[in-house]
């Protein structure tokens, strides 16, 4: 069976993530006909959401953890019925090397029947003196499944970790075990050598190269290919990968143009999508991470979007980008604890331990309503999760400015250059990019 591979972002997806995972799955399927599934590694946003329901498409599947499951080594043997004769478990015991799986009428595990189930049958029926007691083969395979089946074997959730159970599996006597999904059906089958040396989990970061921004137990996963457009923090590989970073303001931009230069055009909802993703990424080409390369990637993307069949036929590529850019601002509608995860980077230098979160508002002075909620939200997030300081950007993606939450900063960020306000936030004018401005800001103080 062809492993599949998962495209995904980095944690707390935003918008780019998501829309560059599944315009990169498309991408791969079409033109190298490969099992690419678009994936996410935790909750999508306000925006995100908005935008995937808008299209009508689909919310990429959840994998928060790249280790290997049990569904990856268990083998779908035929099964048959307890009451059917075990000469029916026979031919598939046969087939299988020594394994006949046995099944209710639910498909719900019955037991097993193995060589050593068979084994101990036989003993049953013929006792301590097999002179004294005859019976015949034929007669044996004419008894009921349930007669010769071991109902004492485990089982195990598809979804559960290998590496969860791996030293309780080598401890059991038995060889075999059940692998049933969330409702106890039948899956399949594992022997206790399948668990020594499971397959790993292909995998294509989109949007991100950093391990500590990536799905949890990356290094259990194959990985096998990185696309983005951040700085450079990628985890080490055992083998040469294909590894593309460019200066671009949207991981989608470059999934646009490999849609491009492979001939091919995108349905209209996953060119939306990509859309979305520029417009999210560069505030709608305001950003000072915004690139020639974007603008024309989203030309190249109305083009396959704005049809007239299509669900974004009403639409131009500004009253899409306004729609797109409201759905992801305003601070009332979401916990602030909430807004501190939505959106949120950990970054280290030196001796600290930080993260950045950046929510969007279309007023900027929204803040003001907000910001003591906020400002506890951020303290709280910062000691659960151990930092050595945290900050929020609340970026106004009508002016072009931001307002800045600090927590905990050391005294080296007093010069940061940013105009403190009688609240105690920091302003920022013109400041809307984390990546471009605030970091290497926060960075040139903490690095020297």
């Amino acid at each position: 069976m062809r492993q599949p591979i998962f495209v995904i972002g980095h944690v707390n997806p935003d918008t780019d993530s998501i829309s560059s995972a599944v315009g990169y799955a498309w991408l791969l399927r079409e033109r190298d006909n490969l099992d690419a599934i678009a994936a996410r590694s935790g909750v999508i946003n306000k925006q995100t959401s908005w935008v995937l329901t808008f299209l009508g498409v689909d919310v990429p599947h959840l994998l928060t953890d790249a280790s290997p499951r049990f569904e990856a080594i268990a083998r779908r043997y035929d099964s048959t019925t307890p009451d059917r004769p075990i000469r029916d478990a026979w031919a598939i015991f046969n087939k299988t090397n020594g394994i006949a799986p046995i099944v209710d009428k639910e498909n719900i595990p019955f037991g097993l029947v193995t060589g050593q189930s068979l084994f101990t049958l036989i003993n049953q029926l013929v006792g301590p003196e097999p002179n004294k007691r005859v019976t015949t083969l034929n007669e044996i395979l004419e008894l009921p499944c349930r007669e010769a089946a071991d109902t004492t074997v485990e089982k195990f959730n598809k979804s559960t970790r290998i590496r969860d159970l791996l030293k309780k599996v080598l401890r059991e006597e038995q060889n075999e075990f059940w692998v049933v999904d969330d409702d106890g059906h039948y899956v399949g089958v594992v022997r206790q050598r399948d668990v020594l040396n499971p397959p790993r989990m292909k995998l294509i970061l989109v949007d991100h190269n950093e391990a500590q921004q990536s799905v949890a137990a990356l290094e259990e996963a194959e990985l096998l290919e990185i696309l983005d457009h951040h700085r450079l923090g990628n985890p080490p590989t055992n083998t040469p990968i294909k590894f593309s970073v460019e200066p671009v303001g949207s991981t989608s931009t470059l999934v646009t143009e490999k849609i491009y230069d492979a001939g091919l055009a995108p349905p209209p909802e996953i060119a939306g999508l990509l859309i979305a993703g520029i417009v999210s990424d560069t505030l709608n080409l305001i950003s000072p991470t915004t690139t020639q390369r974007d603008g024309e990637a989203i030309k190249k993307l109305s083009r396959w979007a704005f049809t007239p069949t299509s669900v974004l036929a009403a639409e131009t590529a500004n009253s899409f980008a306004e729609k797109v850019l409201g759905a992801g601002s305003g601070l009332g509608s979401q916990p602030p604890s909430e807004i501190i995860n939505r959106d949120v980077k950990i970054y280290s230098s030196g001796e600290y331990k930080f993260a950045i979160s950046q929510a969007e508002v279309s007023d900027i002075y929204e803040l003001n309503e907000h910001k003591d909620e906020l400002q506890s939200a951020l303290g709280d997030f910062r000691t659960s999760k151990g930092f050595d300081f945290a900050v929020l950007m609340v970026t106004d993606v009508v002016r072009g400015s931001s307002r800045i939450l600090t927590e905990n900063t050391p005294a080296i960020l007093e010069d940061l250059p940013f105009q403190k306000n009688n609240d105690g936030t920091l302003i920022a004018k013109d400041m809307v990019s984390r990546k471009k401005q605030l970091v290497p800001a926060i960075l040139s103080l903490l690095e020297g």
